[in-house]
């Protein structure tokens, strides 16, 4: 087992302990409001907005993208189609339908409209102070990254999932800022 892929389980352990504490800033979903609260500046000036859907442990993006809404923004959510295909990106709304995708991860059908966001707010399973991040393991975030230099890139997560310092590989692209449930760190 590689030093990430034993870092992914320990993290993914600390995060699902997290949201299942009792008390723990109530449910899930309000702490997903104090991340709000945080991201709110960071909209403007943004035309389209990429965020995903929950998993139910991750950070839930939702009352971000209804802040977005509020201020007229376009919604976009992520598709993808294998582990090694890229990430694309299609218009959204609440109410639209979504199908399982890879890993029975909810996404925008095949049909829906592409979209290019220029601000897009990613899953985290850890990320450290330098603003690096850990992920899934597949590389779907960095390419989209990588593909579109001129978006920002904002991570959510817990402060449970925070690390002392994460080693980047030549092909992780760091995030502009990252937002918890206690703090905003750019």
């Amino acid at each position: 087992m590689t030093a990430k892929t034993d870092l992914r389980r320990q993290l993914r352990a600390r995060r699902s302990a997290f949201v299942r504490e009792p008390g723990a800033m109530q449910s899930p979903f309000v702490a997903s409001l104090f991340v709000a609260e945080r991201v709110k500046p960071h909209l403007a000036g943004a035309g389209i907005v990429a965020a995903y859907v929950s998993d139910g442990e991750e950070v839930d993006p939702l009352p971000i993208l209804f802040q977005a809404l509020d201020l007229g923004l376009d919604l976009a959510l992520p598709r993808v189609t294998s582990r090694e295909a890229p990430i694309s990106f299609h218009r959204w709304l609440p109410g639209d339908e979504l199908v399982p995708g890879l890993a029975g991860l909810l996404q925008p059908r095949a049909d829906a409209l592409l979209a290019e966001p220029d601000l897009i707010l990613a899953p985290l399973v850890g990320f450290d102070r330098r603003l690096n991040r850990l992920g899934q393991g597949a590389g779907h975030y960095d390419r989209a990254f990588a593909s579109r230099p001129a978006a920002r890139r904002i991570g959510l997560a817990w402060s449970v999932q925070e690390v002392d310092g994460l080693d980047p590989d030549p092909w992780d692209v760091p995030l502009h800022g990252i937002a918890t449930e206690r703090e905003w760190i750019e």
